[in-house]
């Protein structure tokens, strides 16, 4: 296979850096400033669907948002360097993996040893799809604005002056409430579930990459305990964030969809199912039958040929 410029190469680096760059500076926006204004969705008088407790802020909640975060950023990291740290090493006495592995950076004169090239590209691809994650969870709760559970309890509002005399009375507008406005806004951003999506996303991502590198006999009961182990882990994330009243099911179920889809892509379409490259010497090979010229190909006389020429001979 022909070896590519390296002034191409290193213009396609630079394309994917920009690309991060500017995924990781949305999230950011739409993490930490009000560029994105959240739709103010209205509510009924007394909705028994937005009464439920104040459960209290996120870091009082059974799976705060630094242990989650926490573990969706070093648990993959860990296990992608251990495997393939692993794999290098079992694969590394056939040459196979080399040989695979191996890419031309910049030219004839150097290249990145394959341990490091699919480490690097494996933890680059997830870091991508976690930015990914975030920012489709909050352009969706920008979007919807959908009202979490405990909703009235943060508002507040006054139903004397709103004039609630009857349950079917709808209220819109941002002067119905009273209580705190930055905890008001925030239990206004709840589908999809940001926990939910996150977490599962993480999960699906390293089931995925368990199931397709490690390879290892004695490994058939233990990969699926560990995988069944971080989707349920997965799953009582979502499970925790209804039972504090935080989301409602539609808003996990949202957010699990939205984390499995994204890992699911970048699994299948980008890194090929964690595999690498073929062999080179299977498109030499190939190369060297498509340039093989007709006339060393020995062709073959079909029968009735042959006898066209017999009778052709015999009357001549």
């Amino acid at each position: 296979m022909p070896l590519l410029p390296a002034a191409l190469i290193s213009s396609m680096l630079y394309f994917q850096m920009v690309i991060m760059a500017g995924t990781v500076m949305l999230a950011y926006y739409f993490e930490y400033t009000d560029t994105f204004t959240v739709n103010v969705q209205g509510f009924f008088c007394h909705d028994s669907a937005y009464r439920k407790p104040y459960p209290g802020p996120e870091d009082s909640s059974a799976v705060p948002p630094v242990l989650l975060y926490s573990l969706a950023a070093g648990v993959p990291v860990l296990v992608i360097i251990v495997g393939e740290t692993a794999v290098f090493c079992l694969q590394l006495a056939t040459r196979d993996f080399e040989n695979q592995e191996k890419t031309i950076l910049t030219g004839d004169c150097c290249y990145i040893n394959p341990l490091v090239r699919r480490t690097v590209r494996f933890l680059g691809i997830y870091a991508f799809g976690l930015f990914a994650t975030d920012i489709f969870v909050n352009a969706g709760q920008v979007v919807t604005g959908n009202l979490a559970p405990h909703f009235l309890a943060l508002c507040k509002p006054n139903y004397t002056a709103l004039g609630c005399q009857q349950y079917t009375q709808f209220i819109s507008g941002e002067e119905a409430c009273t209580g705190n406005p930055d905890l008001i806004m925030r239990a206004r951003k709840t589908f999809p579930s940001k926990e939910a999506a996150l977490s599962v996303y993480a999960a699906m991502y390293l089931t995925m990459y368990i199931t397709n590198t490690i390879k290892a006999k004695g490994t058939r009961l233990a990969k699926p305990v560990l995988c069944l182990g971080l989707m349920c882990l997965a799953f009582l994330t979502g499970l925790n964030r209804v039972a504090e009243y935080r989301n409602h099911w539609s808003d996990v179920i949202a957010g699990f969809l939205v984390g499995i889809s994204i890992a699911v892509f970048l699994v299948v379409c980008v890194v090929n199912n964690f595999k690498g490259r073929q062999p080179e010497n299977g498109h030499i090979h190939r190369d060297n039958v498509a340039r093989m010229p007709m006339t060393n190909i020995p062709r073959v006389e079909s029968p009735l040929e042959k006898n066209h020429i017999t009778a052709f001979a015999e009357v001549t």
